[in-house]
């Protein structure tokens, strides 16, 4: 069977858009992020929120290429990038005072990748 890719335009749009910045700002994250994204449905990253809390550094980037669920607690400030979030993850993320932002957010905040931590 041939490989297609994404068929979620939005999907395909925002990885276009990644690997330009990536290059651009020399920045090789955007690139890694973009390779995940990629991805079929059905083999793209979901994180609990127990595990951005386990793994992330208070006042870090946090970026997600995928789905993030709302199972567990979050108690660092950190900001999270994601492709989707669920609403019980947007709610314990604002709750926590940390900020949830889509990943073209992160990428004109955050353009050369710096202090930033992906989560797979």
């Amino acid at each position: 069977m041939k490989r297609t890719g994404p068929t979620n335009i939005l999907a395909r749009k925002l990885a276009d858009e990644l690997r330009k910045a990536a290059r651009r700002n020399k920045a090789p994250v955007w690139e890694a992020v973009a390779e995940y994204l990629v991805k079929p449905t059905r083999r793209r990253v979901e994180v609990n929120l127990s595990k951005i809390n386990r793994y992330a550094e208070e006042g870090e980037m946090v970026i997600v290429p995928g789905k993030v669920l709302g199972g567990g607690l979050l108690e660092k400030k950190v900001t999270i990038a994601a492709f989707s979030f669920s609403e019980s993850a947007l709610e314990k993320i604002k709750a926590a005072g940390s900020r949830a932002l889509t990943l073209s957010q992160a990428l004109r905040e955050n353009p050369e990748g710096k202090k930033t931590r992906i989560i797979v």
